[in-house]
């Protein structure tokens, strides 16, 4: 079926956000050139450039403060000069030294300034990141998760965006300084002495080479580092959240050798980092004080001839010390900048992912209705399983206020079904209409925030039972938050609790019990007021007790709402005003309890198997 709308097709995996325009481009095809690391690198240092901008004032106070400060530096190898040629004593030795401590003072406010604000851009700049990444997160469809580790994502947020704190706070401040004392310097080499100056120079091309060729290397070696670093975070992130099976089944010895074992790919990555990066400053240091060296002999000749003066001689080997130095510093921030460079970038690959599930270009308005539901000649695969056909042109029609019931073997698509209501995937082909709307014209707060889904296992987050009720709806008071709870019959157990409705659940809800986890999770529907409601084995773990109780609740939550109920037991399915049964991917049988029954099919074959597995594991005295 053609989409219709300015939003269809989805863009491709190739379309990318420009994260300052929001402005959507097509990522052009690849340039063997773009390849080079030199190009990959200016680039992640423009996007980092990117998210300073805002605060370009703050920087240019930096950088004034840093030019200053970095100019009173280059006059001390003057004052040198002064006092070993003129020979001063007495008064004006003590003027010298008065008016350096003046200066002193100025360096070193300007030195505060220049790290204070520095440092309050690096710290902004990780905020900003942490936060565009977030949020990219939340905005993409579960699809996009799939293929990716929760460990590395969390990662990316941790590791690279420290890498990016460093830089900005840190190392691009002391890149400047020091390319400015480098020029600073190198011009006041040619001021005393043209001559020795040119030999000074004669050891920066090949530095410069090596700066750039090394260079390469450390970023490459960088982002193998935080690869497999990210690997490992993965990997405690899955054991630590399946804790339980891992320790049920005794595998909390192979788990830590997996670890260990990412621990160690971090380790070499790190090692053959650690060589080239001290091959990269042993090589920048053996080259400045090889130009040291070369210089006093040069230089010292030039004095013994009296073709220069002992303070000119002192003076020009302090700024030659100040540009080696400088030399010997920017080599080894350049290897920091090309690790923010990459650590940049694969953060901007999150951040410039456009959600293949988003708001059509011009929405429609969702008109009041009760809740009909259609699904038109429907079919889905799955990106990561394109070969599967999941559904299979399911046509379905559910008046509003109906409560049907899916049923069918695991595997018949239900789950899939409901997914496709809220948009957390797109059919292959078809369409899914919400009191008429297809639901791909609706802009997706307004399509979500018409249906509420309660699931076999409730997502519940730390905090206290009456945030995690109120998340149904975030401006509930606590009065209604209360009177859902009362509606979900669990009021007088939360008011039990230790803290009452502040009580503190734990992460995943894990201070209360899987009876009090689904009724807090009814108690949110309850709250959110949907006109769609979706049942997914909301029951289907429960003893008889939290059943009836929780059934109790559920009664109220489904009166005068469209309802799409997934259950496996008998007492759930035999309440809903229609059955309709799935069997790969297809509709197969439609109508009551009494009807599919009486039908013979496939449904009460499913019953008579079902009845057959609760006979079997009731106690004796209730086979008969």
């Amino acid at each position: 079926m053609k989409k219709r709308d300015a939003g269809w097709p989805p863009p491709s995996a190739g379309t990318t956000v420009d994260a300052v325009a929001s402005v959507t481009v097509p990522r052009a095809p690849a340039d063997p050139a773009d390849a080079a690391p030199r190009r990959r690198g200016l680039r992640g240092l423009g996007r980092l450039a990117s998210v300073i901008g805002p605060h370009k004032g703050r920087f240019a106070i930096a950088t004034v403060a840093l030019f200053l400060g970095s100019g009173i530096g280059l006059l001390y190898p003057q004052v040198v000069r002064y006092a070993i040629d003129e020979g001063v004593s007495g008064v004006a030795l003590d003027r010298i030294a008065l008016g350096l401590m003046a200066i002193f003072v100025v360096h070193a406010g300007m030195t505060w300034m220049r790290h204070y604000q520095m440092s309050w851009l690096g710290q902004r700049a990780v905020a900003e990141l942490r936060r565009r990444v977030f949020s990219r997160l939340l905005g993409l469809e579960p699809a996009w998760f799939h293929s990716r580790s929760t460990g590395e994502l969390v990662g990316r947020l941790a590791s690279d965006v420290t890498v990016v704190e460093g830089v900005v706070g840190t190392e691009i401040s002391m890149a400047l300084r020091n390319a400015v004392q480098l020029a600073g310097g190198l011009g006041l080499l040619l001021y005393e002495d043209a001559k020795l100056t040119a030999v000074t120079l004669l050891v920066v091309p090949p530095l410069a080479v090596g700066v750039v060729l090394i260079g390469r290397k450390i970023r490459a070696r960088s982002k193998s580092v935080q690869d497999r670093l990210a690997e490992a975070s993965a990997r405690v992130q899955e054991a630590v959240g399946a804790i339980e099976t891992v320790q049920a089944f005794h595998r909390e010895d192979d788990e830590a050798a997996r670890y260990a074992g990412g621990v160690e790919a971090a380790f070499e990555a790190a090692r053959r980092l650690a060589v080239w990066r001290g091959l990269f400053m042993a090589s920048a240091t053996f080259a400045g004080f090889s130009a040291i060296a070369i210089i006093l002999w040069v230089g010292g000749n030039a004095v013994a001839s009296g073709e220069m003066t002992g303070g000119s001689l002192a003076a020009f080997m302090l700024y030659t010390t100040i540009v080696a130095i400088a030399l010997g510093s920017l080599a080894g921030l350049w290897s920091g900048l090309q690790r923010a460079a990459g650590a940049t970038e694969r953060l901007f690959e999150i951040i410039d992912t456009v959600p293949e599930i988003r708001d059509p270009a011009d929405p429609e308005p969702l008109p009041a209705g009760g809740g009909e539901v259609r699904f038109e000649r429907l079919t889905h695969r799955y990106p990561t399983r394109p070969d599967v056909t999941v559904l299979d042109d399911v046509d379905l029609t559910i008046a509003p206020g109906e409560t049907v019931a899916l049923v069918g073997r695991s595997g018949a698509g239900k789950s899939t079904l409901v997914k496709l209501l809220p948009r957390f995937f797109d059919p292959t082909r078809g369409r899914v209409r919400l009191d008429g709307v297809p639901i791909d014209r609706l802009r997706l707060d307004e399509l979500r925030g018409a249906i509420a889904t309660v699931a076999q296992e409730p997502a519940l987050f730390s905090g206290t039972v009456a945030e995690n009720i109120a998340y149904g709806r975030a401006d509930a008071t606590r009065a209604e938050i209360e009177r859902a709870a009362a509606d979900a019959a669990i009021d007088e157990t939360i008011r039990g609790l230790p803290d009452g409705y502040d009580t503190e659940v734990g992460e995943r809800g894990v201070q209360l019990s899987g009876g009090q986890r689904q009724r807090v999770a009814i108690a949110r529907a309850l709250l959110a007021d949907p006109r769609l409601l979706i049942l997914d084995e909301a029951t289907s773990h429960l003893d008889a007790e939290n059943e009836a109780a929780i059934q109790t609740a559920l009664d109220k939550l489904l009166a005068g709402r469209t309802a799409i109920v997934i259950a496996h037991r008998l007492s759930t399915i035999r309440k809903a005003d229609r059955i309709v049964v799935l069997d790969r991917g297809r509709v197969v049988e439609s109508g009551t309890h009494e009807a599919l029954m009486e039908r013979g099919g496939l449904y009460r074959h499913l019953v008579e198997l079902s009845l057959l597995d609760e006979r079997q594991n009731a106690p004796p005295e209730a086979r008969v």
